[in-house]
């Protein structure tokens, strides 16, 4: 199940903490690291921080874009300080271990971590499906992106543990779609409601985004995105009938 852990690091501005990050997942069995366009690329600096994790380094992927990174995933969890203007399901750190452990039977998933001194911006943190916040002293909440790392695959051990403990559940193949299906529903989503004229091309963000939000919280099955595109599928037909 670990190897279907993915750790996400966007656009890391220091080698040191590319070493420190994959030292961190080791101990916790993590081995799947993955570096966003990261402005510098893996030294003997990581290396040197990795502490006899160089070969989470040495097989790190490196992908030019976050959408590379979340490939094949069916989950994604994104850390973000709590917000007020971009509303988002919420996990505690306890509750994305269980999580990620649970989906991580039978599917990847990604912990997205944002930049060093900004984070995640807010089109990346729609791409996630929880957002998790680490309750830290709020005065003074300064983790830095190792310690963040180290605390969430703590959590996410925790619960594999508690897995292996307990009797195995029977459960069926993954029952939600992967990243790539739902960006795929978003486009035809879009694309209908722009040819229906339900939005309009100077408006569609707005709408889109509250309907990304939406499903979202749904958070709809495999079968139930299949009939979904199914209903697309029809108003398209209807609107353009065959020989008319």
């Amino acid at each position: 199940m670990l190897e279907n852990i993915r750790i996400v690091l966007v656009e890391t501005s220091h080698t040191g903490n590319m070493g420190s990050t994959a030292r961190a997942m080791k101990t916790m069995g993590l081995s799947r690291l993955f570096l966003v366009n990261p402005l510098v690329k893996p030294d003997s600096q990581a290396i040197s921080l990795a502490a006899g994790a160089s070969d989470v380094i040495s097989h790190a992927t490196i992908v030019e874009t976050l959408d590379q990174a979340l490939e094949g995933c069916s989950l994604v969890i994104g850390t973000s300080a709590r917000s007020r203007t971009l509303q988002w399901p919420m996990l505690e750190p306890r509750e994305c271990g269980v999580l990620s452990a649970e989906e991580a039977r039978h599917a990847p998933v990604a912990i997205v971590f944002g930049r060093e001194r900004v984070g995640l911006t807010n089109d990346e943190l729609q791409k996630c499906h929880y957002h998790v916040a680490i309750p830290a002293n709020p005065e003074y909440s300064s983790l830095n992106l190792a310690m963040a790392v180290q605390l969430l695959s703590y959590e996410i051990r925790v619960a594999w543990l508690d897995n292996l403990k307990a009797e195995e559940p029977a459960y069926e193949e993954s029952p939600y779609p992967l990243v790539d299906d739902l960006e795929r529903f978003y486009q035809h989503l879009e694309q209908t409601l722009l040819q229906t004229g339900f939005i309009r091309h100077s408006h569609q963000g707005q709408v889109m985004h509250k309907l990304r939000r939406l499903f979202t919280r749904a958070r709809p099955e495999s079968q139930e995105l299949n009939i979904l595109r199914g209903i697309l599928s029809s108003i398209a037909t209807n609107r353009h009938p065959q020989g008319k």
